[in-house]
Parts: C-alpha cells; structure tokens; sequence
C-alpha cells in the first residue's frame, strides 16, 4: 500500500467517524444536557477529517503538524463527551458506545504517533 493510499484510508475512516458521531449526537435527548453535549460533541467530533484534510496540504511541516495536533486536541475532547454520555447513561444501554469509544482511542493513537513521528522528521 503506498503513502497516498494510507491517507485516503486515514481520511475515509475520519468520515466514517464524523458520521457515527453525527449519528450519536441524533440519539441524544431533546433536553437541556442532550442539547448541549450534541452541540459540543458535533463540533468537535467533526471536525478531526476537515483538519486531517487542511494538514495534507500544510504549507509547512511545522503546519502539518499543528494540525495534526488540533486533529488530536478534537479527538480527546470528542473521546470525554462520549465518557459523559455513558456515565449519565443518556444513551441505552451504553454497550452501544464501546465500538465508537474503541474506534477513539485507535485514532487517538495513529495522530498521537503521526504527530510524534513528524516531530521526529522534522528535527533532522
């Protein structure tokens, strides 16, 4: 598989999740939290492609990966609200949530890593 064809998949698999939080956000409650959290979660649950996106086309290395890293920042806020939702128990049952809370520590990890990595080329 050559570079090109790993960040179109990267990119793919940042849609899927954007669309699964989209679809979470939809289950939430008509209340004031389930607004509020959908509200939060929308913003920040998608908007990790749109950066992933803008960092394929960075002007800069240093560009790269600072938008890796508001990628990564987005994620991490994203993976609490989900947390939230389970412990308030606002979608039932919160099994539901394990494959997409699983699917946000695996991206976690592939920006963690890329944006390491990148440090690392960027230092030579």
């Amino acid at each position: 598989m050559s570079g090109k064809e790993k960040k179109f998949n990267l990119q793919e698999r940042l849609i899927d999740y954007a669309v699964r939080i989209i679809n979470v956000s939809e289950q939430l409650p008509e209340t004031k939290t389930g607004k509020h959290i959908s509200s939060q979660m929308l913003r920040s649950g998608t908007s990790p492609a749109p950066n992933y996106g803008e960092a394929q086309s960075a002007e800069s290395k240093a560009d790269f990966i600072h938008k890796l890293k508001v990628a990564l920042k987005e994620l991490r806020e994203t993976e609490v609200w989900l947390k939230i939702i389970v412990r308030a128990k606002l979608i039932q049952p919160s099994a539901k949530l394990s494959p997409l809370l699983q699917e946000t520590d695996e991206l976690i990890s592939i920006f963690f890593k890329s944006i390491d990595t990148a440090k690392k080329k960027n230092e030579r």
